[in-house]
C-alpha cells in the first residue's frame, strides 16, 4: 500500500511514498543526493506522515544550504568569495569547528578542503585513473591549515573550496531525528542512504535489523545484519565507488596529503556510536587510517565492523 505527499516549497525533489509493512510503515522521499527513509513503529499512517513531513523538511534545508551541487549554498558562496572575510552563522560555526577537531585528530587526514580532487578522481568502477601530474596540481587547492577559520568568520585562499561531504549526511540525519522526536508518540528510525539513527528499540522491545552492504557484494542480499536499540550507525567504504587500478580496488576516500586513495584501507567500516555523526565520522577516520583502521576504533571503544579489502 503507498500513499503519494507533496513536499513543501523549496524543496528539490518529488513525493514522500508511505509503504505499509506489518507492524510498521515506511515514508520514502529523495534528498542529499540518495534515497531517505523513515521507519515508524505501528499502523498509525497520518501519524507516519507528519513525522516524514518533518524529517524530510529538515533534509532539504540542510541540503539547500550545504550542497556543493547548488549555487545558493553558502557552500557555493564561499567559493566565489574566497580570499573575503566571511561571517558565518552558528550553526555553520559549529559543523566548522567539528571539522577542525577532526582534522588534528586524524593528523590532517580529515580535510574539508579535499573535495576538490573530484576534479580529477571519478570513481565510477572504470579503470580510469588521473595522472600523478594531474593530482599534483589540484593539491595546490587542499590544506585545512591553510584555511583562517577564526569562529564566526571564514577566509579561504583564492581557488580553495569546501566540501561537508563527510559530515553533512550524518548532521542532517541527526537533526531530522531531533525534529521527529520532538512530535513522535512511537519509535522510529531515520535512514539517509544507510546513515541511521534511532532513539529506541521498537514498541515490543525488539531492536531495528539493519542490513550492512557487503563491498564483495554490492547490490545483493545484505550478509551481514546489525541489531540496533537505540543511537547512530553508519558505514564508510569503497561498496559503490572506486576505480580499479594495477588490478587493484581503489576506494573514493582520498588521503588529502597524498591525493590518493587511502593505502591500505579496509573495504567497508561500520560504526555505531551516541549520534549518526559520531558513528559517520569515526567510521570515516577510520579509513583514513588504512591499516590501522582496527586500532583505531578499538581506542575510541565503540562497537564496529570491518571488512577486508575487495581483491
Amino acid at each position: 500500500m503507498s500513499a503519494p505527499d507533496t513536499p513543501g516549497p523549496g524543496a528539490p525533489t518529488g513525493a514522500l511514498t508511505l509503504e505499509a509493512q506489518s507492524g510498521w510503515l515506511r515514508v520514502r522521499w529523495h534528498a542529499l543526493g540518495g534515497p531517505c527513509e523513515l521507519l515508524v513503529d505501528g499502523e498509525d499512517q497520518p501519524h507516519a506522515m507528519d513525522l516524514a513531513r518533518l524529517a524530510s523538511a529538515e533534509s532539504w534545508r540542510i541540503e539547500r544550504k550545504y550542497s556543493r551541487y547548488r549555487d545558493d549554498s553558502v557552500l557555493s558562496q564561499w567559493q566565489r568569495q574566497a580570499g573575503e572575510p566571511l561571517s558565518v552563522d552558528d550553526e555553520t560555526a559549529g559543523l566548522l569547528d567539528y571539522a577542525e577537531e577532526c582534522h588534528a585528530l586524524s593528523d590532517g587526514r580529515f580535510d574539508l578542503t579535499s573535495g576538490v580532487l573530484r576534479r580529477v578522481w571519478i570513481f565510477d568502477g572504470s579503470e580510469r585513473v588521473p595522472s600523478e601530474a594531474a593530482v599534483r596540481e589540484v593539491l595546490r587547492y587542499v590544506g585545512w591549515n591553510r584555511v583562517c577559520w577564526q569562529r564566526p568568520v571564514l577566509t579561504l585562499p583564492p581557488g580553495f573550496e569546501l566540501d561537508l561531504g563527510g559530515i553533512g549526511k550524518e548532521y542532517a540525519v541527526d537533526r531530522a531525528a531531533a525534529a521527529v522526536a520532538a512530535e513522535a508518540h512511537v519509535p522510529f528510525l531515520v535512514n539517509f542512504g544507510g546513515d541511521l539513527f534511532t532513539p529506541a528499540a521498537r514498541s515490543d522491545g525488539t531492536p531495528w535489523s539493519v542490513g550492512i552492504d557487503d563491498p564483495a557484494r554490492t547490490g545483493r542480499a545484505a550478509t551481514h545484519q546489525v541489531e540496533l536499540e537505540r543511537g547512530g550507525l553508519a558505514t564508510s567504504g569503497d561498496a559503490r565507488r572506486f576505480v580499479l587500478h594495477e588490478g587493484r580496488r581503489l576506494g573514493h576516500i582520498l588521503d588529502p596529503r597524498t591525493g590518493w586513495p587511502v593505502a591500505g584501507a579496509p573495504a567497508g567500516v561500520t560504526v555505531l556510536a551516541a549520534t549518526c555523526l559520531e558513528a559517520g565520522t569515526l567510521a570515516t577516520l577510520a579509513v583514513l587510517a588504512g591499516p590501522a583502521a582496527a586500532d583505531f576504533l578499538r581506542s575510541q571503544g565503540v562497537v564496529h565492523q570491518i571488512h577486508a579489502a575487495v581483491s
